[in-house]
């Protein structure tokens, strides 16, 4: 199997874009805002299902894992959309959470849990 990556989720996002282009908002960045108030929405049903199933049951129970998922991955293509709708690359996408990574793993003490300064 090979790896899932940002440009891959891009892609599909694209194609997408290109398939119901007719009838779906263009992805620039006056859309942006709907494109992350759906993404918005989409986060809001998997909490739901972490509310009203409970970590135990997502993950030994087939049908509500397989739920979850589904509304994980709704969440995952409006992120896609939104990096189509701000034109931001898989690339700069890397180098920002390369960045953040680096700066939160100093950001505790990994002893005391204590945030350094």
């Amino acid at each position: 199997m090979s790896d899932f990556t940002v440009n891959a989720i891009l892609d599909m996002q694209r194609q997408l874009q290109e398939r119901y282009k007719a009838v779906w908002a263009h992805m620039e960045p006056r859309e942006g805002r709907n494109q992350i108030l759906w993404m918005i929405c989409e986060l809001g049903e998997v909490i739901d299902i972490v509310k009203k199933k409970g970590e135990a049951q997502i993950m030994e129970n087939t049908e509500v894992r397989r739920h979850f998922v589904e509304e994980m991955t709704d969440v995952l293509m409006y992120y896609g959309d939104v990096l189509l709708c701000y034109d931001i690359t898989a690339e700069e996408l890397q180098q920002a959470y390369e960045a953040k990574w680096r700066r939160n793993m100093q950001r505790w003490n990994p002893q005391t849990g204590e945030q350094e300064e």
